[in-house]
Formats: structure tokens, C-alpha cells, sequence
């Protein structure tokens, strides 16, 4: 039974896998366990991706646990704080009236609000810390993790759960390291991964004609 839950998957092509995982909050099922062999087959599936110099130097801590999801739902929102209070001077905000925005910033209001009640959080992360780091060692710690990540999130979505990429806790990183008994200074956390059954599975591809403008061949070019 254990290696059959954990292997049902919906008949998506590669295609429709790939432009229909959407970030997901609002439709996050609450009430609908998650079992740990379902996660685990997800995870083994992510552990494929690539990364650098096959190290595999991550670590992926799953919580189930509910007084430790309040808690870590805590230190998201004290996140949010800490967000809000930044020193802004030289950001470039988004404009927040439009609808696109409005209709995310529900979303990210809604998810904050209900952190503790998703089933499983996940907290990923890869080894090495560095201080001033350089574009290459950025590249290097980011591209080691962030494949795995969205393999994950795919592997989430051919099942029928869904999850979205948080960051906020990133600002109570210490906080959180200690929380789940992280070695201190020897691993960067990638962010909070809320994860669950999605309430139906009828996501869509998004808008991305923005970025069609963006592509360049050869060399930059200006329009």
C-alpha cells in the first residue's frame, strides 16, 4: 500500500508539468494529511537533480510536528516584521494597485496567517556558508540547491500537492537553525516550504508575454 500512494500521479505531460506548478497558497488543503512516504518519494525523486560537483551537499528538514510548525510559523511572521522595517533606499518596488499584485498580496496575507495549520513545512538547505561572496561562489551555493528545489515542487504537483517558495523566515535564519537543531554557521536555508494536497488540481500556465520581449540573441540588445 506504502509504494502505491506514494507512486499515484496525474497523467500531465512534461509540457503541462512544467507550466502549470504554480506557487500555491490560497488552495492548500488544511485538512488533508500528508503522508511521509508521499513526501519522501518526492524528495528521492529531487535528490536526481543535478548539483554541483554531485556533493549533494543539502539537507532537507521535513516538519510534521504541530508545535513546531507554530513555531516556525512564528518566526515567518516575525520575517514579515522584519521585512516591512528594511532600509528600502535604492529598491525598486513593484506597483502594488494592480490586480496582478493586489491578487498575490491576498494570497501571501492568507498563507501568513494559516503557516501553522499546512501539514508538512520544509526548510532546504546546502552546505557552506560564505561572507562576501562572490558572483561565482553565488552561483555555485544557489545552483546546488534551487534545481532540486523545483524538482521537488514538480514532483509535489504530478501527485496532487502543491507548495510555494518563502523567504521571509530567511530574515530569523539563526532562529530558525536553532529551532530545528541546525548546526550553527554551516548551512544557508534556501526558505520555508509550506506543503499539502492542493484543493483541486486545475492550475493554469500564467501570463508570461513580459518576458518574451526579454530574450536576446547573440548579444544584449537594447529594445
Amino acid at each position: 500500500m506504502r509504494d502505491s500512494v506514494a507512486a499515484m500521479t496525474f497523467a500531465l505531460s512534461s509540457d503541462e508539468l512544467l507550466t502549470t506548478t504554480r506557487s500555491v497558497r490560497k488552495r492548500l488543503d488544511f485538512d488533508r494529511p500528508v503522508a511521509r512516504d508521499v513526501v519522501e518519494t518526492c524528495a528521492q525523486l529531487a535528490f536526481q537533480a543535478p548539483n554541483g560537483s554531485n556533493q549533494q551537499g543539502w539537507a532537507w528538514v521535513f516538519v510534521d510536528d504541530p508545535d513546531t510548525r507554530a513555531a516556525m510559523a512564528d518566526i515567518y511572521r516575525q520575517g514579515l516584521r522584519d521585512h516591512l522595517a528594511r532600509d528600502r533606499s535604492g529598491e525598486r518596488e513593484p506597483d502594488r494597485s494592480s490586480p496582478t499584485q493586489q491578487r498575490i498580496s491576498t494570497s501571501v496575507s492568507y498563507l501568513l496567517e494559516h503557516m501553522q495549520d499546512v501539514p508538512v513545512l520544509l526548510v532546504p538547505a546546502v552546505a557552506r556558508r560564505y561572507g562576501d561572496a562572490s558572483t561565482f561562489q553565488q552561483a555555485s551555493k544557489w545552483g546546488s540547491i534551487l534545481p532540486a528545489v523545483w524538482s521537488f515542487m514538480l514532483a509535489l504537483r504530478s501527485r496532487g500537492l502543491g507548495s510555494a517558495w518563502t523567504t521571509l523566515s530567511l530574515y530569523r535564519e539563526h532562529e530558525m537553525a536553532e529551532l530545528l537543531g541546525m548546526p550553527a554557521g554551516e548551512w544557508t536555508q534556501a526558505g520555508l516550504f509550506p506543503i499539502a494536497y492542493t484543493i483541486g488540481t486545475d492550475f493554469k500556465a500564467a501570463d508570461r508575454a513580459a518576458s518574451e520581449s526579454l530574450i536576446h540573441w547573440n548579444r544584449w540588445s537594447a529594445s
